[in-house]
């Protein structure tokens, strides 16, 4: 097996592994802090302390919560189909973890650097389409069935606009590369696509040239708008709050995952939190500049640095993202509820309209520009 992988990848598997473990080891760490955040934050809002006797100010209260599943029994109902049952969780966590390979975490380290990275970030996130399925029939539950056909329903509706949106960009940028993307905003903020877009030709990565000129402006509230019809759909398709009725507590116990307990039940809770990151890393790549400073300037570049100009952008992009994941978990204990008639009318009637209308203008203004 050695050898077979030896003629595959050459001499460097240990590389190779250190490599792809990378976002393996930033998903827990992130996934840790992501739910202090999510406690610590709820209690703000609700003139609280949250958890405080774990750790100074509860700062460790995540890692305990982590040690009481691993001490959990693991659980499989007796009726279950438990091969379904079983693989439901690990294909949920998969596929967020492989989303990760094409998220460009600064200029000199993306997992794959795809020329369809786009087109496989689509592909390899509905894969999560399935695994809430799986779980919800394989349960022989009512409650968790209810739960997984309200989820699919809701994210299959959901990926139509945000599908949408992406196409909206890509149309714009010309490329399907994510790396193309971030390079095209190059420089300080106002060239973000967020803001209109680049103000000057820029030669991405590819080696197709961005042609640009004021006339971007016109773009602006037009991009402005799809990062609102993205941000939203994103809600949606990671089922937070107002869009969490696969979830619903008062009616459905806590959905798909009711009959997991363990690590099988954190499994499926770090997949939520991982693809939380992944909307909102994808919402930075595509509308807020990515790994680009917003001053356009990189400390690493005064001290002729290459190393600390990639820790300053994946500092950049994550923060970048946790900032809108901090805005995911703002709005979760802000926002009631939508029923299911609400949630359908928003997206049917209203956010796919817009972005099919948004994109033949998009990329009429593409052509005539």
């Amino acid at each position: 097996m050695e050898s077979l992988l030896q003629s595959f990848f050459g001499d460097n598997i240990l590389t190779l592994l250190l490599y792809c473990s990378l976002p393996l080891v930033f998903l827990l760490l992130y996934a840790l802090l992501a739910i202090l955040g999510e406690v610590k934050v709820s209690a703000w809002m609700q003139d609280r302390l949250g958890p405080m006797r774990t750790g100074p100010y509860g700062i460790i209260q995540p890692i305990a919560d982590v040690l009481k599943l691993l001490q959990k029994e693991d659980i499989t109902p007796a009726n279950a189909d438990k091969f379904l049952f079983n693989l439901a969780p690990y294909l949920s966590f998969m596929s967020a973890y492989a989303a990760l390979a094409v998220i460009p975490f600064s200029s000199q380290y993306v997992g794959a650097d795809l020329n369809l990275g786009l087109f496989y970030l689509l592909a390899i996130s509905s894969l999560n389409v399935a695994a809430i399925m799986m779980a919800g029939w394989a349960s022989n539950n009512k409650y968790s069935l209810y739960g997984s056909m309200r989820a699919v329903a809701q994210i299959v509706s959901y990926e139509v606009p945000a599908a949408m949106v992406l196409v909206i960009v890509v149309m714009f940028i010309g490329s399907l590369n994510l790396q193309d993307i971030i390079i095209a905003q190059s420089g300080p903020f106002w060239n973000w696509i967020v803001f209109g877009g680049p103000k000057q030709d820029v030669m991405l990565a590819s080696g197709h040239t961005l042609d640009a000129s004021w006339t971007n402006l016109i773009f602006f509230p037009l991009f402005l708008g799809t990062f609102v019809m993205y941000y939203i759909s994103g809600l949606a398709e990671t089922n937070r709050t107002p869009f969490d009725i696969p979830e619903a507590e008062s009616e459905l116990v806590s959905g798909y995952h009711t009959e997991y307990s363990g690590m099988k039940f954190a499994m499926f809770f770090m997949s939520e939190y991982a693809n939380m990151f992944i909307v909102s890393a994808v919402t930075a790549i595509l509308f807020f500049g990515g790994w680009n400073s917003p001053f356009g300037v990189y400390l690493g570049d005064a001290f002729d640095a290459p190393w600390l100009v990639a820790v300053e952008q994946f500092g950049w992009l994550v923060l970048k993202g946790l900032f809108f994941v901090f805005m995911m978990i703002w709005i979760r204990w802000t926002l009631p509820r939508l029923r299911v008639d609400q949630l359908m009318y928003m997206c049917w009637k209203v956010l796919i309209p817009f972005s099919f209308g948004v994109a033949l203008l998009v990329g009429f203004l593409v052509v005539i520009l």
